[in-house]
């Protein structure tokens, strides 16, 4: 019974489209591990960072801007003595209380990363929610420095990440980037990740990620924060997706992680994480097979508010859909 269930829980990994990297097809979001939504104890934290490692998760993606460089901070501490068994993903442009894409912010931004994180190199650096910069800006002085990063050998690839889903492949069509992390557009309610990134990196060979897979707690059992910005009759949608999921003896998050992971053209789904006890569960849920009966009753369900979101950033990189 138990190598059942070890080769039940045993990750699965992806190559993260021409970087060749063979990530996990669970990343670990570490942005919790700054204390962003729930205050936690260091020590727990990083005992949740070394439970991810210890199962197989090897994509750790954070930023300066979770807890005012928290995250990152002790990112660094819990990967002393392991370093060498991750990719380290982090990113730049995005602090606490102000956006900055100018070409000197990118330089310097890699610098003070490196030093929090106590390593001499990451191996994807990323321009953060490009939607808050202008388009000439993020063009011809973020994605320039960025890749001057790339050379110095501070990172090893470059990538960029946002939320509003079509500007993100308006960008991806005027630059060469490695990776392109994408959130809240592909999970249970929402797939417009399919309409133009997903053959964009079929075509182009970056690696995509998709984030956010329980689109902030939507797609799980628990309270919905006051701050969330989704319309309210997506917000309405959750008690019943709970009750679905019950009905099949599943719990809603589980079946969100799954589903998410599922998608075959995404190398790998970032999922927030700061307790033992999460990460625990979002690996096994990570092999979770949904019964075909379940996926058709929330297909019809969710029907009526797919794709509802909010919109982030500047309203002129937020256009419905770009002409091309």
């Amino acid at each position: 019974m138990m190598l059942f269930l070890l080769q039940i829980l045993e990750m699965k990994y992806r190559i993260l489209g021409k970087t060749g990297l063979n990530v996990s097809v669970l990343g670990f979001g570490v942005s919790p591990v700054g204390n962003v939504f729930d205050t936690v104890d260091e020590s727990e934290a990083i005992a949740a960072l070394h439970c991810g490692i210890d199962h197989g998760i090897n994509y750790f993606d954070v930023a300066p801007f979770y807890g005012d460089t928290l995250a990152e901070t002790r990112l660094g501490k819990a990967l002393k003595g392991k370093r060498q068994q991750v990719f380290l993903a982090t990113k730049c442009c995005r602090y606490i209380d102000h956006f900055d894409f100018s070409y000197q912010r990118v330089i310097r931004g890699i610098d003070e990363s490196l030093q929090r994180l106590q390593t001499d190199y990451v191996d994807v650096f990323q321009l953060h929610d490009i939607e808050f910069g202008s388009e000439e800006q993020v063009l011809n002085e973020a994605v320039p420095a960025l890749l001057k990063v790339k050379e110095s050998g501070k990172a090893r690839f470059a990538g960029i990440t946002g939320l509003p889903v079509r500007y993100l492949a308006h960008i991806i069509r005027q630059v060469e980037m490695d990776t392109v992390l994408s959130w809240a557009h592909y999970n249970l309610v929402e797939d417009e990740i399919n309409d133009e990134l997903v053959p964009l990196s079929i075509e182009k060979g970056f690696g995509l990620m998709n984030a956010a897979p329980f689109m902030q707690r939507i797609l799980t059992d628990a309270p919905l924060p006051d701050w969330h910005r989704s319309p309210q009759e997506l917000k309405d949608i959750q008690p019943k997706l709970v009750a679905l999921c019950k009905k099949h003896g599943l719990r809603l998050s589980d079946v969100a992680l799954a589903y998410a992971i599922a998608h075959p053209h995404i190398s790998g789904t970032i999922a927030g994480m700061c307790r033992v006890e999460t990460v625990e569960a979002n690996v096994a849920a990570a092999d979770l097979n949904i019964p075909p009966d379940l996926l058709n009753e929330i297909e019809t369900l969710v029907a009526p508010v797919k794709n509802l979101m909010w919109f982030e950033g500047r309203p002129e990189n937020n256009i419905p859909k770009l002409k091309q």
